[in-house]
């Protein structure tokens, strides 16, 4: 099956054909280290994420490069707000990005390296951009001409005449184009630099990917994505740094993901309809969370609501429902070709990673397997059917934990609005079980009959014993 990608660059959707044989190099623009995560950023983590998890489940060596963005205007701004200074503001919101994507079950990068890790790469392109009189110095800042690159607005599709006469006053007089953008900013007082052939400063935002990709990717690689705020400026940008400084073809094809709205509105601040996610996994479990913004297509625009989340985590269950079924069927698995689902599902993803059709198939493959454990046949197909669902499963990023550990967390979370105490039920199954090491089997009986009442269902397995909630 062939591999088709939509690519922002040519408005259409590419075959891929990798620029090394079966070796992909993918560079993705990582967060600027100033806040928490929100569900947007969450987004483009996840959807790249499955997208390197498919690659890799089709046999291509990857090499997968995610930065993080850890100097900027924002990150001095916070800093200044809070008292701090910018290093810190940067390690505690990387750590926190840690917490949050471990959480969700994505894989850390090849690489995720941090753009004041690499000032020597940027002023080394940047030396390599003025001489080429591509850059010009003004007073200890640097800025990219981008007269000086014909084709500057190909990404975006946007003309450069034409920004030029819609465009405000600039307010920085001293440049030779309204649209000429930093490469290097002097330090004002009180503010973080580094020592450059311009004086103290740092660099620019859009200078650090192209300085990273070329050092880890080389000057021409594969795939470039991110988010589609950064269609224009960022990655119009590094297209030109990058283009002007190697004349090679940087990056070969450019994947970029739709937004998160929340209830049909953009998410935003000042609107109040902000959600970060750590807040999404006090309420939800990560693998909801992940179905759910793969349930569009990763271009699409894709709407938060109670209702949209309520519906991934309902799918969610009904997945561990089956794996909990197939668990207390000791079905085993067996090396062997992929099935129909899985297949089928493949057939989605090489339609430019169409994971909202591929969950589809997952669906169907999950009622397929019950339907067979409801007939209780000995088929060859239920192992091939739990194969197809757990292959899927894992590019996807979910079916993460052991079913009877996920429905024990799900209880807790289910006691949480009720009046059951979650603590008390452990201590009660603590107490029937030293009864029935003693032989107290009237004590355990009467325990048993206790939390009958409280609606808790037991279990007793030569693991020990579990319990449910029944409503």
């Amino acid at each position: 099956m062939t591999l088709y990608i939509y690519n922002t660059l040519s408005g259409k959707k590419e075959e891929f054909i990798p620029i090394k044989n079966n070796r992909v190099s993918m560079y993705v623009c990582g967060p600027t280290v100033y806040d928490s995560c929100h569900i947007g950023h969450a987004r483009s983590v996840i959807v790249f994420d499955v997208i390197a998890r498919y690659f890799k489940k089709l046999g291509y060596n990857l090499k997968y490069i995610r930065n993080f963005t850890d100097i900027d205007d924002k990150i001095i701004k916070k800093a200044l707000e809070t008292k701090s200074d910018a290093k810190s503001i940067a390690e505690k919101y990387i750590k926190e990005f840690y917490r949050d994507m471990d959480a969700l079950n994505v894989k850390r990068a090849d690489v995720e390296p941090k753009a004041t890790e690499h000032i020597e790469e940027i002023i080394e392109l940047i030396n390599k951009l003025i001489e080429k009189k591509a850059a010009y110095q003004i007073e200890g800042d640097v800025y990219f001409k981008v007269e000086s690159f014909k084709n500057y607005g190909k990404l975006s599709g946007r003309n450069l005449e034409d920004m030029q006469a819609g465009a405000r006053i600039d307010i920085d007089k001293r440049k030779q184009n309204p649209f000429d953008f930093a490469l290097w900013k002097s330090a004002k007082k009180g503010e973080p630099f580094w020592t450059s052939p311009w004086g103290k400063g740092r660099p620019g935002w859009h200078i650090e990917c192209s300085a990273m990709s070329r050092k880890y990717l080389g000057e021409t690689f594969d795939i470039h994505g991110g988010g589609k705020d950064l269609i224009f400026p960022h990655h119009e940008n590094e297209i030109a740094q990058s283009q002007k400084a190697f004349n090679s073809g940087f990056a070969k094809y450019w994947i970029h993901n739709g937004f998160v709205n929340i209830n049909k509105e953009k998410m935003s601040k000042s609107l109040g309809n902000f959600l970060t996610v750590n807040d999404m996994l006090q309420k939800y479990h990560p693998d909801s969370i992940r179905l759910f913004l793969l349930s569009n297509h990763y271009r699409s625009p894709i709407d938060f609501s109670d209702e949209n989340i309520k519906r991934a985590d309902a799918g969610v269950e009904k997945i561990y429902s089956l794996a909990k079924r197939v668990e207390e069927n000791n079905i085993v698995s067996k090396n062997q070709d992929a099935g129909k689902y899985f297949k089928l599902f493949c057939e989605a993803m090489n339609d430019d990673f169409n994971t909202a059709k591929g969950i589809g198939e997952l669906f169907n493959a999950v009622k397929s397997l019950n339907k067979l454990l409801d007939e209780k046949r000995d088929s060859k197909d239920i192992i091939t059917l739990k194969n197809d669902i757990e292959k899927i499963s894992d590019i996807l990023g979910i079916l993460s934990e052991n079913p009877s550990l996920f429905f024990e967390k799900r209880n807790y979370a289910g006691l949480k609005d009720k009046d059951v105490d979650a603590e008390l039920i452990e201590k009660l199954i603590s107490e029937r079980n030293k009864a029935r090491e003693t032989k107290d089997w009237a004590k355990a009986d009467e325990i048993r009959g206790k939390l009958s009442k409280m609606n808790i269902v037991l279990k007793d397995s030569a693991d020990g014993t579990s319990w449910n909630f029944i409503n």
